[in-house]
């Protein structure tokens, strides 16, 4: 069992005072039995009026509203958390899926849905072929099959780091052989969707006190995974990044069926683009 503290800054800066427009907020860290919060702390400069709400995914959701211009906006998060999981943790996965394929129930399948279908384009079926590679024969061990999978990412696409907020498409991350974080995660989660399984798309803080993660910057940092829905075990988190299983320093923040349903912060201003002068991130996740 670990505590940990969680400092997530937003500072964005404009070159006069700007009218804000509501800043849509995913900040809070799911609560589980796996995942205790003890505290989470929310500071908004200027004053802004926070409402809070859950999504369909259940995420918590804060909504802040401002009622004065300014030309600075600063969005500080702080989250103090205790962490139990295990580094190598065994998965209960049912006898009726231990082997791929295997039938989901009536029931599973409804549930999943939209979580089961591919959510960029491949009509040449690229992603499915290159998938399907990893299909051992007949009957394939469902949990060494979707290890194979994460780690075929990691092995065929070297992490990058990019700036752009919108993630690359699956087959573009084929194509260029690079990507962040969020294209691991977007070509894993596409991939095993097209294998008929049910996954989404995971954002919040990779804890690394080792510092030797992939796509850290420090002891921690903001991160993207997936999670693959098996009967039995249930949400099994995989990090392709770094070739994990479990998420044993992984703290999810919000879960979406796609990449873009997981900004940490969204927002607007009125006025010209060019008004725009900078933004500025920092995360510290700490013992």
């Amino acid at each position: 069992m670990t505590a940990l503290t969680v400092h997530h800054r937003t500072t964005y800066r404009y070159r006069g005072p700007m009218m804000l427009g509501p800043h849509r907020l995913m900040l809070r860290p799911r609560e589980s039995r796996a995942l205790r919060l003890h505290a989470h702390d929310l500071e908004i400069s200027p004053v802004a009026t926070v409402t809070w709400a859950q999504d369909v995914a259940g995420n918590a959701v804060a909504t802040a509203t401002f009622a004065e211009p300014a030309d600075t906006l600063v969005i500080d998060s702080v989250t103090g958390l205790t962490l139990d999981v295990d580094e190598w943790p065994v998965f209960d996965i049912a006898a009726s899926a231990s082997t791929y394929p295997f039938l989901l129930s009536e029931d599973e399948m409804t549930d999943l849905g939209a979580l089961r279908l591919q959510a960029y384009l491949d009509s040449a079926g690229q992603l499915r072929e290159w998938a399907q590679g990893f299909v051992a024969g007949l009957r394939t061990d469902t949990l060494s099959l979707l290890k194979d999978i994460s780690n075929g990412v990691a092995g065929q696409v070297v992490y990058e780091e990019r700036n752009d907020e919108a993630a690359q498409t699956p087959v573009e991350t084929l194509a260029r052989g690079r990507g962040s974080c969020r294209d691991f995660a977007v070509l894993f989660v596409d991939a095993v969707r097209s294998l008929g399984f049910g996954a989404r798309i995971v954002s919040g803080y990779l804890y690394d006190p080792d510092r030797n993660a992939v796509g850290s910057a420090g002891a921690g940092s903001t991160h993207a995974w997936a999670e693959v829905y098996v009967p039995g075990a249930g949400w099994i988190m995989f990090d392709p990044t770094n070739r994990s299983v479990g998420g044993f320093n992984l703290i999810p923040v919000a879960v979406a069926r796609h990449i873009r349903q997981t900004m940490p912060v969204s927002g607007s201003f009125v006025g010209h683009a060019s008004a725009f002068e900078a933004l500025e991130v920092t995360v510290s996740v700490t013992a």
